[in-house]
């Protein structure tokens, strides 16, 4: 298993983030879940390193692509 990371941009945010790498924010509770020591920060400073879980990201697949949402 490959452990991923990502380091903060000043201004990030939890659902930011998770927007930026999975493309959803809906897997937030994931991101903050794995770093609970950071927890508290709502609005993160630059350069810290950020511990990213492997997740199963899903597709719906009874709807056309354009309406799809991915969870």
């Amino acid at each position: 298993m490959i452990n991923r990371q990502y380091v903060t941009v000043s201004g990030d945010m939890w659902d930011s983030i998770a927007y930026k790498i999975w493309g959803n924010e809906a897997y937030t509770d994931k991101l903050i879940k794995n770093n609970l020591q950071y927890k508290n920060i709502f609005i993160f400073p630059a350069g810290i390193l950020l511990d990213i879980p492997n997740i199963e990201i899903k597709k719906s697949a009874d709807l056309p692509p354009w309406k799809q949402v991915v969870l």
